[in-house]
């Protein structure tokens, strides 16, 4: 893609970073309304889980550009961890609620969420908020934990990793749209759109042993999620991927979506403070043309609320 300044109203650069020109500078101001087809990603700030939601997808043309009438929807949350929402081990439950009402509304014929959970996958659900959050906008909770609701898949482009054996919701799904929170990780540096993916498959402990941050990029090769909204709301800056206690979270109150997941990654790594050269996985897939990590040259919507 070519670089493209485009003309906007009311938003200020420098949102993820919190400084003017965290992208280099992509947004000129003045009283034109924005084009809301041509943004490759936004970034949005300052508000609330469900509602700066609800801005970025209005700047993005409207749930109803991803999601068709009688369309079938899996919404990938982090559900993780045994832990409240204070501790942000998990995406925000009100923002999980707020993605399932917009498919609802649609049109979607059913919304589905899960995860393939690392502690007690009920407690899990339960403690997250996520469950009560999905069941309460109308959406439909579906457990993870057991080996026959996957199967294997091929992923011809894999260079370490060749198969998997991924959840049949994913396999079954028209619309997948993959909501990680963004937070420290022990073993992949910071846990983002792509290594959230590691929740929809069966046999982690593969990728730990064969080299985590290229596995990662490989299972991206195979199916690319059909939106990514990262919950930057509330941070956890270390002890990741679980956290250890509140101490662990800072309130950033930001919000990163984008089709492209390697796009995604790559700004939210702004957000904690990092570079997207310095995340492995995320150099990988931008060589293997999964995605662009090259900022400056997509055309990004910042939304100040």
């Amino acid at each position: 893609m070519k670089r493209r300044d485009f003309i906007i109203q009311g938003v200020s650069a420098g949102l993820v970073a919190g400084t003017a020109g965290s992208f280099g500078g992509l947004i000129n101001f003045s009283s034109a309304a924005p084009v809301q087809d041509l943004w490759d990603l936004v970034a949005v700030r300052d508000g609330l889980p469900e509602v700066m939601f609800d801005k970025a997808i209005a700047s993005l043309g409207g749930m109803t550009r991803y999601v068709k009438k009688g369309q079938k929807v899996v919404v990938k949350p982090n559900i993780g961890w045994d832990v409240p929402p204070e501790r942000a081990g998990n995406t925000n439950p009100k923002l999980v609620a707020r993605i399932v009402k917009h498919c609802l509304d649609a049109g979607a014929a059913n919304v589905y969420v899960f995860d393939n959970t690392c502690d007690e996958w009920n407690l899990c659900y339960k403690n997250s908020g996520i469950e009560k959050a999905v069941k309460d906008a109308g959406g439909k909770i579906v457990p993870g934990n057991t080996e026959g609701y996957y199967q294997t898949v091929k992923i011809p482009r894999g260079r370490n990793l060749k198969e998997a054996k991924v959840h049949e919701l994913i396999l079954s799904s028209d619309v997948f749209i993959n909501v990680p929170v963004l937070k420290h990780h022990s073993s992949a540096s910071l846990s983002l759109s792509m290594k959230n993916l590691m929740g929809v498959v069966w046999d982690r402990g593969y990728w730990h042993r064969n080299d985590l941050h290229q596995c990662i990029a490989d299972f991206v090769s195979w199916r690319k999620p059909t939106l990514n909204v990262i919950d930057g709301y509330r941070v956890m800056m270390r002890n990741g991927p679980r956290g250890v206690s509140v101490a662990d979270v800072v309130n950033m109150k930001q919000m990163i979506v984008s089709a492209d997941i390697v796009a995604a990654d790559a700004a939210a790594t702004k957000i904690f403070g990092s570079n997207p050269e310095d995340i492995r996985h995320i150099k990988i897939a931008s060589e293997m043309k999964l995605g662009s990590m090259a900022l400056d040259k997509l055309s990004i919507n910042r939304i100040k609320i």
